[in-house]
């Protein structure tokens, strides 16, 4: 798996002086600066301390069957902002070849928020998933053509956990799903459009379009 995380501190030097920090018990592999400056922090065959309590796709060690990539960004507590373009572009081609030197297919890479959803809303709302998704190193959100297949919220809940989220706090796991798939609308409500999306994801899945 693959990790992408925003610092949601002022600066890189104060980000890279906390992950560096023994007594912090934070870590990661990489960290992207805003200036497109990659710095690694971690051999990518090493543990690092970056996921905390997480789950994805039966994983409850999310630490130990992932890389962490940290973003030079203020997060939702100093100001969130879009990321600068040279950051994605820097992102990219790292990407790219941890993908395929580990063999991280796009399903496995996520976001914080997607693997802590009670705890994490990073990379957030504005992380240019698409863009990623163009390059194939994520999904893109599905076109969705069957529209909405489940009768109710529990039905829902089910077909999510399926997908690979953890559901123990159900309205958490909607907002996850919300920011990495419908962004526009982040209320942990579950409507026609999201659960449309779900199924249209667990086709593509199915039929081994998701890889």
């Amino acid at each position: 798996m693959a990790v992408i995380h925003y610092t949601e501190m002022k600066d890189k030097q104060t980000a890279l002086e906390r992950l560096c920090d023994r007594e912090s018990g934070v870590s990661a592999h990489y960290l992207i600066g805003k200036d497109g400056e990659v710095v690694q922090l971690v051999d990518e065959d090493k543990r690092a301390w970056h996921a905390g309590v997480a789950y994805w796709r039966g994983h409850k060690d999310v630490n130990s069957a992932s890389i962490g990539i940290e973003l030079d960004h203020p997060g939702h507590k100093f100001g969130y902002t879009e990321f600068p373009r040279v950051q994605i572009d820097a992102l990219v081609p790292l990407l790219a070849r941890m993908m395929k030197t580990h063999d991280i297919p796009r399903a496995n890479v996520v976001g914080h928020s997607d693997v802590a959803p009670m705890r994490k809303i990073d990379p957030g709302e504005f992380f240019p998933w698409e863009r990623l998704a163009e390059y194939g190193l994520a999904l893109p959100t599905p076109e969705v053509k069957l529209g909405d297949p489940f009768t109710n919220d529990g039905a829902f809940y089910l077909a999510l956990e399926r997908y690979g989220y953890d559901i123990t706090n159900g309205h958490a796991a909607v907002r996850s799903f919300q920011r990495r798939w419908r962004p526009q609308k982040i209320d942990g409500e579950i409507d026609g459009e999201i659960r449309a999306i779900l199924f249209q994801l667990l086709l593509d899945r199915d039929r081994g379009n998701a890889r």
